[in-house]
């Protein structure tokens, strides 16, 4: 077994979710194909390079394709979530908001325009050229709860209600799915009295310190300053080490794929792999 390849542990979580169904003809192993897609994920390269062992590149693809669009990656990030809830391994005491920006190859540009459901693409011109941003929430032990991916130039604040509201850990029993934290910890780049009103609405407290003009302004109107909780927010590290695993995948380093929904799948998968056991 290869160090990209899915331990026994890890394919018995997520092995049942993708047997294959009874009647019909014989199809090839979906392990084999989803540690060709693994390959894929810690390489970056193209799916033609896709060594024999995986089976015909082709095959591998098109099951990535087709696993993309029906939403089977999410439903595996979110039984694998769930699964964790149940043994006490997610950790909700506080969530890490971020976002980090990934280089477009040139190979991820020129994507055939599909109509307002598809438009740009996720790609972005900004300083460093054309960007995609990943915008994350993470628990408190620096595994990804949700995210999503927007343009490169999009600013981090106007994803934070999007982010916020795809939390949701499933409980194995009655209940309703774990959507709110008890804090929030994020840095300046979220400081706005429209994300401190959402936060205060929901019940969830805000580790977010205030950028200097807004102090400034507070303190020239006469108003207090709001309270940081610094011991909470020493913790937001934990989504830059995050980023920083998710980005040791070369194919979400930098993006190759022309299809945002692609790209998205990528990013799924690596998410995926951090919560396998």
């Amino acid at each position: 077994m290869r160090r990209h390849e899915l331990t026994d542990e890890s394919w018995a979580v997520i092995g049942p979710l993708l047997a294959p169904p009874r009647m019909g003809r014989p199809v090839r192993d979906r392990r084999q194909v989803v540690n060709g897609i693994l390959w894929k994920l810690s390489t970056g390269a193209a799916w033609r390079d896709l060594p024999e062992r995986y089976g015909p590149w082709k095959t591998v693809y098109e099951r990535f394709r087709r696993w993309s669009a029906d939403g089977t990656w999410d439903r595996l990030l979110a039984h694998v979530q769930q699964h964790s809830d149940a043994v006490g391994a997610v950790d909700g005491t506080v969530v890490c908001v971020d976002s980090t920006a990934v280089r477009a190859h040139q190979h991820a540009a020129g994507a055939r325009k599909g109509g307002q459901d598809r438009p740009g693409e996720a790609i972005g011109r900004s300083r460093g050229g054309l960007t995609t941003k990943i915008h994350l929430a993470c628990d408190g032990q620096g595994r990804p709860l949700a995210f999503t991916v927007t343009a490169g130039n999009v600013n981090d604040c106007t994803r934070f209600e999007q982010v916020m509201a795809r939390i949701r850990v499933r409980r194995c029993g009655p209940g309703r799915p774990r959507t709110r934290p008890e804090r929030v910890a994020a840095d300046k780049g979220y400081s706005s009295t429209k994300i401190r009103t959402y936060l205060r609405r929901r019940g969830i407290k805000a580790a977010i310190p205030e950028r200097a003009d807004q102090i400034n302004g507070r303190l020239r109107r006469g108003e207090s300053l709001c309270r940081l909780d610094r011991a909470a927010y020493r913790r937001r590290n934990v989504v830059e080490r995050c980023f920083n695993r998710l980005k040791h995948n070369k194919a979400l380093a930098t993006r190759y794929d022309k299809r945002a929904r692609h790209y998205q799948a990528m990013v799924t998968l690596a998410c995926l792999r951090l919560w396998l056991p």
